[in-house]
């Protein structure tokens, strides 16, 4: 399921958006302060933030430079600002659409549905560098050229590190995630030893890839 996160002052329109987004099947967080928002940000797995311009605490437009710098995802700004340069403020901030409010809501899902597709064909599920081959899919990866096999768990990390590039996951997370997935049960222990093994199969003196963030989590940095 992919999340979205709705960041709109508007309690009624926040409402009628989030039920809409729920009914077509995506998880969504509801919220009116960009502080809030970026608490929710961090502390789960957002694939898309539509974005209001005018918040109770600041604008959009620096959410959104936010949200950038974090992590590559979709963002449509949803606004009754529809003056030509505050729409050309919204895309160079980094959004891939500026959407004028009174709107359509089967368009805006339209839209939803064909960003998230192209941005998800986009990021997809193979990284790939001078040095390292991952294809999740299909469970490989090689080093150097040469296939290094990986366990079912190794790939379930190496899923949720590469989809969550850049962004710190915490140990919870990780575990919660990793818990009985498969029928196989992780603990931190084991969460430790399957992210160190992964560390000594891809990476060298130059390629690191993985970073420990010591007492909270672990992140893909590659």
């Amino acid at each position: 399921m992919q999340n979205i996160l709705v960041v709109e002052d508007d309690h009624d329109l926040n409402q009628a958006i989030c039920y809409s987004l729920k009914k077509s099947g995506y998880g969504v967080y509801g919220v009116a302060f960009m502080e809030k928002a970026k608490r929710i940000f961090v502390e789960n797995r957002i694939d898309m933030v539509l974005l209001d311009v005018n918040l109770p605490d600041g604008e959009g437009f620096s959410f959104c430079r936010w949200v950038k710098e974090q992590k590559e995802i979709p963002v449509i700004y949803l606004t009754a600002r529809d003056m030509e340069e505050d729409a050309l403020a919204g895309y160079e901030s980094g959004a891939e659409d500026y959407v004028t409010k009174p709107f359509s809501m089967k368009i805006l899902l339209r839209k939803i549905d064909v960003i998230l597709k192209r941005t998800a064909s986009v990021n997809g599920t193979i990284f790939t560098d001078e040095h390292l081959y991952i294809d999740l899919d299909n469970a490989k990866m090689t080093v150097k050229g040469r296939e290094c096999p990986i366990t079912p768990t190794e790939c379930r990390l190496l899923r949720l590190l590469l989809m969550n590039r850049g962004q710190l996951l915490t140990y919870d997370l990780l575990l919660e995630r990793l818990w009985d997935c498969g029928g196989q049960f992780v603990d931190r222990h084991a969460l430790a030893v399957n992210v160190n093994r992964l560390r000594g199969k891809m990476e060298d003196e130059h390629h690191r890839y993985i970073s420990n963030v010591y007492g909270m989590g672990y992140q893909w940095i590659g």
